[in-house]
């Protein structure tokens, strides 16, 4: 009896580790496709599979049904009109939220959105932030309690050159006059830098009118840059610090970046599973630029309804250590200025 029940046991752990091993690799006819990572529908018949970093367009009807529910993607042929504006779950279309999300760029460039939670924090640093941590500014207080009181999806990583290429077809240099060396040498994994506040909004809003023109975007839904606010919130992921961790495992900045950009996703990320939300680009954040916090308690700020400059977050390759702090913030000049030090980072918000 016991023999047998050791054998039972042997091929039902057989067929959990196959059930286990079918999520991450498939065979369709003569094509094996191993290490997979991603499956997302992006029409009725068809999804993409991410398989050893590469993008493949393959037919509902060509996988097995077991693999389909382990990726959780539907079989129903219904449009996203039919479905009342939403898609079935897994596609490029369905925003649900507490998941994350994967908007397919082009055949071979992807860009992921994190989803960020609603909750409440404290904005800004205190006076005792000094010494090691790096050193409090007037212009980051005074603290402010802070509530985000609808989650929303932010950038994995910062906006790539490969990312930036895809949706407009320029790389950095192409928009005319900045300041400093172009890092298109650091290759299409590096951050796209040299982008403006306004070339950052051109592309967040070219990017929703063609995922709305494709019917993958919900009316509600918008791409925009993240609030001051919803940037430090994202950058905290819960912790009160100067920072969400060691800064030379979590950041690139001047003290070990060699006075370049780095591709992204080299360090550490924080808790909520983003990178280079300190150091690399400095990014550029939706609010007019402001001298102080306003203090007290808050809901979902925006900042001033005009001013000259806008807000940059996060420090960057060529930043001391005491500017890549979570509550560091610093003014980046006019909505045209280009600088080798500034990026951006992609939002996605309800508008409503």
């Amino acid at each position: 009896m016991k023999k047998i029940l050791l054998i039972a046991s042997i091929v039902v752990g057989a067929l959990m580790a196959k059930a286990a091993d079918d999520r991450h690799s498939v065979t369709i006819g003569n094509d094996h496709l191993a290490n997979i990572t991603a499956v997302v529908k992006t029409s009725p018949t068809t999804v993409i599979i991410r398989s050893d970093g590469r993008l493949m367009q393959v037919e509902v009807k060509a996988l097995s049904k077991p693999f389909l529910n382990a990726w959780n993607i539907s079989t129903e042929e219904k449009s996203a009109a039919e479905n009342g504006g939403t898609a079935p779950s897994g596609s490029n279309y369905d925003f649900q939220p507490g998941r994350n999300h994967m908007t397919i760029l082009s055949s071979d460039v992807t860009l992921d959105l994190v989803w960020i939670p609603p909750g409440t924090f404290t904005m800004g640093s205190p006076r005792s932030e000094v010494g090691s941590e790096g050193d409090h500014q007037e212009w980051e207080g005074p603290q402010t309690v802070v509530t985000i009181s609808k989650g929303f999806w932010l950038g994995k990583t910062l906006v790539t050159q490969k990312q930036y290429k895809a949706v407009t077809g320029h790389k950095p240099g192409d928009q005319g006059h900045f300041v400093g060396e172009d890092f298109t040498n650091i290759g299409p994994n590096a951050p796209m830098e040299a982008v403006s506040w306004d070339d950052a909004m051109a592309f967040c809003q070219k990017l929703t009118d063609q995922e709305r023109a494709a019917g993958h975007l919900p009316e509600d839904l918008i791409f925009t840059l993240p609030t001051e606010a919803q940037w430090e919130y994202a950058c905290r992921a819960g912790t009160t610090g100067a920072r969400y961790g060691n800064l030379d495992y979590i950041a690139w900045y001047a003290g070990n970046s060699g006075n370049t950009t780095h591709p992204v996703a080299r360090k550490q990320p924080n808790a909520w599973g983003l990178y280079d939300m300190l150091g690399n680009v400095f990014e550029w954040c939706s609010d007019w630029y402001y001298i102080r916090h306003p203090g007290g308690k808050v809901t979902d700020p925006v900042g001033p309804l005009g001013g000259d400059d806008h807000v940059i977050r996060g420090g960057s390759w060529l930043t001391p250590a005491d500017d890549c702090r979570s509550a560091y913030r610093d003014i980046g000049h006019g909505g045209w200025g280009r600088y080798n030090f500034i990026g951006f980072r992609l939002a996605l918000v309800p508008t409503r």
